[in-house]
């Protein structure tokens, strides 16, 4: 049999089942007596300061990997956040609730608010908010915690879901592969079980229903797939499949320190996107020409409120100092329609994607748009920064955008505050209207940076986080690459440098493809960075021409598809 669900973490593997069961927790409806509630509310608090030690322990875990000590630093925040607390206390207090059905209460409607996001980011915090939960009411109800630590051998790890408490001890060496019911591209396990290399497949309906302890079954995790009842065959052909995915990550790893350059001296810049300055988000630094992207709204959306001038500029210093000479990219707030400030008041809107957000919401919001400039500018001393504002949709929007930056440079002038004055400033493109004006843009900007993800999606009239219409998503509709065409020969007939960095610009296809339409500067997640490498370092700049040619004549995106596997086997 053949079960179905969302490939997140590339490979293959065959091995036998273990199931892996939380504690399951029972919680009944109890009331207190009201001369209780004092000496409940002293209980609750002594139990926070136990969840919060436990969390500290397992940060301490010299194994951990940073992605997960900044998980388990979010959840220390949660256990941490007074005004949670207050409202669980006012539950036992006022309501007379016992404390395990006050945590409930009050943590399952911000559960509720956070799973309806739009955003898969926001989304996937619930998942937080509900293992903090689960760790508290656990305390409270004095029952022990169960334990990835003793994995008997080498398993295929299948699971309803996996928080990151589940994975903190787990033995991932004896991990083959991960199998959950629930989950998706975002979430936190699929980031852990990418870090660590481990295939993995998410979202598979009933899976355990469909599986025993013991079974042997064969994942194949770049197709989505979990296979049971082997045959003979199947066995020696996901075997084969296994060993070859080890081989192709052992090999891939060659291609990371070469230069970036094409079979006949074509240079390409292959960059990284970044969410923050920390030493895991830039462990390949010394492998990649700059920051294409830093997608600054994960300052704000890790804060309890605004972070001040002087944290964005730590920030901003810490990352322009590390890269030196080469460029830092420095994306403006890219927050509002679905992507929400918790201490942020943002309008309700029907159409979020096409409402008030990034360049717009900054333009309504000028303090807190100066306030970032002002970081950016100043951390410009420290290195090479260059400005970008995300969701241009006019001429207009770039002219007012480069103002506010002339004012700010004023006040820093008049407050003889250093900073850098030549700063170079470019936008996103990723508004048709923009695309289609991109010789007028060129001519009032510095440099241009393609979002291809939102690009495709306004292009193509399609919500690109609602399930329903996701085969109308498609980033290799030929319409795309002409308007990318169109934008690449805009900015380079005027000497100025365009590049990629949506997801297109970490596919190894869609690379060489754009090569072929002049593009020579990509942006990408950590993990494309050596497979874009090897694809540029085997890639002749006449094929790729030839190939751009030819999917510029085809008329749909499976046409696009079927001709590049044909060119390019992946």
């Amino acid at each position: 049999m053949i079960y179905e669900g969302t490939a997140v973490s590339d490979g293959a593997a065959i091995g036998k089942v273990f199931h892996y069961k939380p504690v399951k927790l029972e919680i009944n409806e109890r009331q207190i007596e009201e001369m209780q509630a004092e000496q409940e509310i002293e209980k609750y608090q002594s139990i926070l300061e136990r969840a919060e030690a436990e969390l500290i322990s397992l940060m301490e875990n010299a194994d951990l990997a940073e992605e997960q000590r900044k998980i388990f630093q979010a959840h220390i925040d949660i256990v941490q956040d007074e005004e949670m607390n207050l409202e669980i206390e006012d539950e036992i207090r006022e309501n007379l609730l016992a404390p395990e059905c006050a945590v409930t209460e009050v943590y399952g409607r911000y559960i509720e608010i956070l799973s309806k996001a739009k955003d898969d980011l926001i989304r996937e915090r619930a998942a937080d908010l509900k293992d903090v939960s689960q760790r508290i009411i656990r305390l409270l109800l004095g029952v022990e915690e169960n334990s990835l630590e003793n994995l008997p051998d080498e398993v295929i790890l299948v699971a309803h879901d996996l928080l990151p408490s589940d994975t903190a001890a787990m033995k991932r060496e004896y991990v083959q592969a991960i199998v959950t019911e629930v989950g998706g591209y975002t979430s936190h396990m699929a980031i852990l079980a990418r870090n660590y290399g481990i295939p993995a497949v998410l979202g598979v309906p009933d899976i355990l229903e469909h599986t025993e302890n013991g079974q042997r079954i064969a994942v194949d995790a770049k197709a989505g797939k979990v296979i049971t009842n082997l045959t003979v065959d199947q066995e020696k052909q996901y075997q084969v499949m296994r060993d070859e995915y080890l081989k192709k990550i052992s090999d891939m790893k060659q291609y990371l320190p070469i230069r970036p350059e094409t079979v006949d001296g074509t240079k390409i810049e292959v960059c990284l996107n970044v969410g923050s300055a920390e030493k895991s988000e830039l462990e390949l630094e010394e492998y990649t020409d700059g920051v294409g992207l830093f997608r600054t709204e994960f300052l704000y959306m890790s804060k309890k409120q605004l972070p001040t001038e002087e944290e964005q500029f730590e920030v901003y210093k810490k990352i322009a100092e590390v890269y030196g000479e080469r460029p830092v990219v420095i994306r403006t707030l890219d927050i509002g329609g679905d992507k929400k400030l918790d201490y942020l008041e943002l309008p309700q809107e029907d159409n979020p994607f096409l409402g008030l957000r990034a360049l717009r919401l900054c333009f309504e919001m000028k303090p807190i748009f100066k306030t970032q400039l002002r970081a950016i500018l100043r951390a410009g001393v420290y290195g090479n920064i260059w400005i970008m504002f995300p969701m241009v949709g006019s001429i207009g929007d770039i002219r007012f955008a480069k103002q506010i930056v002339e004012e700010v440079k004023q006040e820093l002038d008049q407050e003889e505050v250093p900073y850098d004055k030549n700063i170079k400033v470019g936008i996103m493109v990723e508004i048709p209207s923009i695309a289609l004006m991109a010789d007028v843009a060129a001519s009032e900007v510095d440099f241009a940076s393609i979002g291809t993800n939102d690009l495709c999606q306004y292009l193509m009239a399609v919500d690109r986080l609602n399930p329903s219409v996701a085969k109308y998503y498609q980033s290799f509709h030929p319409a795309m690459f002409r308007l990318i065409k169109q934008i690449a020969e805009a900015f380079t007939s005027q000497g100025k440098p365009v590049s990629v960095c949506g997801e297109m610009g970490g596919n190894p296809q869609a690379v060489a493809l754009l090569a072929g339409l002049g593009i020579r500067k990509f942006s990408m997640n950590a993990s494309s960075v050596a497979p874009v490498k090897k694809m540029i370092h085997q890639l002749n700049i006449r094929k790729a021409e030839r190939m751009a040619r030819t999917v510029l004549e085809l008329s749909t995106a499976v046409q696009v598809e079927s001709y590049m596997n044909s060119e390019l086997p992946q």
